[in-house]
């Protein structure tokens, strides 16, 4: 099985980063294939651009997109690790779904329908707030994030969602215990859902 981990944080030393090397790592131990994109590193740019825009003959996408797209072609595991910002992924996120996951790779335009075209490819979903999670979770700020962005996602493109494991009380003061505990519950996420042999 094929995974691709789409980070979306500027900091390479955050825990959203640490998140994503933990995904990678404990996939490739287990013998699954994993491509890492670092959205900031690559310098990805999630402005959609006048020429991209779908019209009644189709979409053409750029260069970068298309490339991108081509990575992403035999991928069956998308797994986002973003922070929570304003309650929301950060823009370089929507922008990568706005730009890669749009038409003519994540849906296509049929007879004036859209058709998914990635079906039997899954979504998980980690993302993490300084907020404490009862809050995030009292407030419907991750109810309400799913709404908008894990399931309207998912209902275009034909995704099949997963899960979104959120932690909160992630601050630059928090303890090694917590941090690996959260990291062992990322672990525990991967071990459910893909069937990986380890612990």
């Amino acid at each position: 099985m094929k995974h691709a981990v789409i980070l979306a944080h500027p900091k390479p030393t955050s825990f959203c980063a640490t998140i994503a090397r933990t995904c990678v790592e404990h996939l490739r131990a287990a013998d699954q294939e994993v491509v890492l994109r670092d959205l900031y590193a690559l310098d990805f740019d999630p402005r959609l651009k006048a020429e991209e825009m779908p019209t009644q003959s189709g979409a053409t996408p750029a260069s970068d997109v298309a490339a991108e797209r081509a990575l992403l072609k035999d991928v069956k595991s998308l797994i986002f690790v973003y922070p929570f910002w304003f309650n929301a992924p950060p823009a370089i996120l929507k922008g990568y779904v706005d730009r890669v996951l749009s038409m003519g790779f994540g849906y296509a335009s049929i007879g004036g329908r859209m058709e998914p075209l990635l079906d039997g490819v899954t979504l998980m979903s980690f993302s993490t707030s300084g907020a404490p999670e009862h809050w995030v979770n009292s407030t419907g700020a991750l109810k309400a994030l799913m709404t908008v962005f894990d399931l309207h996602l998912c209902g275009v493109c034909g995704l099949r969602l997963l899960d979104h494991k959120h932690f909160g009380d992630v601050v630059s003061n928090m303890t090694e215990e917590w941090a690996q505990d959260m990291l062992h519950q990322v672990r525990g996420e991967l071990n459910d859902l893909f069937d990986v042999a380890y612990a």
